[in-house]
């Protein structure tokens, strides 16, 4: 027989105790259920909170249509490929006129999908010309609490308060013939905003005041192009910042080749070159490993990133040419590599020694990079369609294929179990 349990008034020393030892351990699991969890980490710029494409929800959607796990769809106006960013309620992205002579800032509400800011970043009396294949709102932007920095290329760089749309301050003095339109994205490491400018004209890096603009480095690339063709020396990249035993570098890939530098200084650290030209896809770091993607030349290579100086003689792990990318970027799961290039042929190969363990022909162009997530890689592709696959290091797993009017130049974001989708022309959320 269980003794009754007799009701005693408790001290406030004695209720201190209580919440410690019996709520403490409450509160900790809900701080790590998938509810807190989805807003511990923000989809603050391109390719997420770590640059890599890789998400914590537990349960994003495998199978969706334009009437199938869809919570919301709004149309975007203008011509633009940037990806959305997240921050708390507030979905950010840019767009442009497809003549160029608007530039904007768009924010939506992530609950219900309504525009509540558009705000008129620049106009431009005399855009530069643009590839049909590009837009003039290409750069994805980065957010932060009460801040979002958007960049148009040469045509202009500003920052704005989230909260009324003001424009903060804005930079229009930083040159670039881009000659095929921008597409490099910036990144915000500290304090400050850093930015390739690949052009046909001038090559170099800058690193801005993220508070104020003003330049706080600035370093012209060192490379030997080897021609006098700019149209081979432009390049798309966002570049990376990591630290690798202690020392802190941003690695920034350009047509040639790829260099590092110190993020606080600018100065040069090491630069590797591999040939090829306009690159796009961003850099990751991984297993001691800095894998970067290149059109043309070695293609998609590992450096170890401890050298000085030019290290294309001594510190290239592996290269690997077969079926890589041009635009979209790759993804690192444990291990392995995933990627799909321009034509949609997917591959898996090892990190540490750029051995192939499959390759699949799934079909159509791709642009957007996938992302990854409990297991599963998303791809999404330039008509109309979007696949799920097993991160599986040992076979080729479809597991989903998905429909929607109008294909994707963007690449994804997420906030908690839920995709944010950019097509050509519209903004989805899609969950369960």
């Amino acid at each position: 027989m269980v003794p009754p349990v007799r009701s005693k008034p408790y001290s406030l020393h004695a209720l201190a105790r209580l919440m410690k030892t019996r709520l403490l351990p409450v509160v900790a699991l809900l701080l790590l259920s998938p509810v807190f969890l989805a807003g511990a980490e923000h989809w603050n710029q391109f390719r997420g909170p770590r640059g890599d494409g890789c998400a914590d929800s537990p349960s994003l959607p495998l199978q969706w249509s334009e009437t199938r796990n869809v919570s919301w769809k709004t149309e975007i106006h203008g011509k633009a490929w940037s990806s959305p960013v997240v921050w708390r309620e507030q979905i950010w992205l840019t767009s442009a006129t497809e003549d160029g002579k608007q530039l904007f800032a768009i924010c939506a509400d992530a609950r219900t999908g309504r525009i509540v800011q558009e705000i008129t970043v620049f106009e431009i009396a005399e855009p530069m010309d643009c590839y049909p294949y590009n837009s003039y709102a290409s750069s994805t932007p980065v957010v932060e609490q009460g801040r979002l920095w958007v960049h148009f290329g040469s045509a202009g760089t500003a920052c704005l308060d989230t909260t009324d749309g003001r424009v903060l301050w804005s930079r229009q003095d930083l040159p670039c013939d881009h000659w095929r339109g921008p597409g490099s994205s910036p990144i915000v490491f500290r304090d400050l905003l850093i930015v390739n400018f690949d052009g046909y004209d001038l090559q170099y890096v800058v690193a801005l005041d993220k508070h104020t603009g003003r330049t706080v480095w600035k370093a012209d690339r060192s490379i030997d192009y080897g021609t006098d063709n700019g149209d081979l020396k432009k390049g798309y990249c966002t570049p990376t910042v990591f630290e690798h035993q202690g020392r802190l570098q941003v690695v920034s890939p350009a047509a040639v080749g790829t260099v590092a530098y110190d993020p606080l200084t600018g100065k040069e650290l090491w630069k590797v070159y591999h040939g090829g030209f306009n690159p796009a896809a961003r850099p990751l770091y991984s297993h001691g490993l800095v894998i970067i993607n290149t059109e043309g030349g070695l293609r998609l290579l590992a450096v170890r990133p401890d050298g000085t100086g030019d290290v294309t003689k001594t510190h290239l792990a592996w290269s690997y040419g077969r079926a890589t990318p041009t635009r979209p970027s790759q993804l690192i799961v444990r291990d392995h590599l995933y990627m799909v290039n321009d034509q949609g042929i997917a591959t898996c190969l090892d990190v540490r020694t750029g051995v192939p363990a499959w390759t699949q022909r799934m079909g159509g162009r791709h642009s957007a990079s996938p992302i990854y997530a409990d297991g599963r890689i998303w791809f999404f592709d330039e008509e109309n369609r979007s696949r799920v696959i097993e991160a599986n290091c040992r076979e080729f797993r479809l597991l989903a294929e998905n429909p929607l009017d109008s294909g994707c130049m963007a690449s994804p974001a997420v906030i908690g179990d839920a995709l944010i989708l950019r097509t050509k022309t519209h903004l989805y959320r899609i969950e369960r």
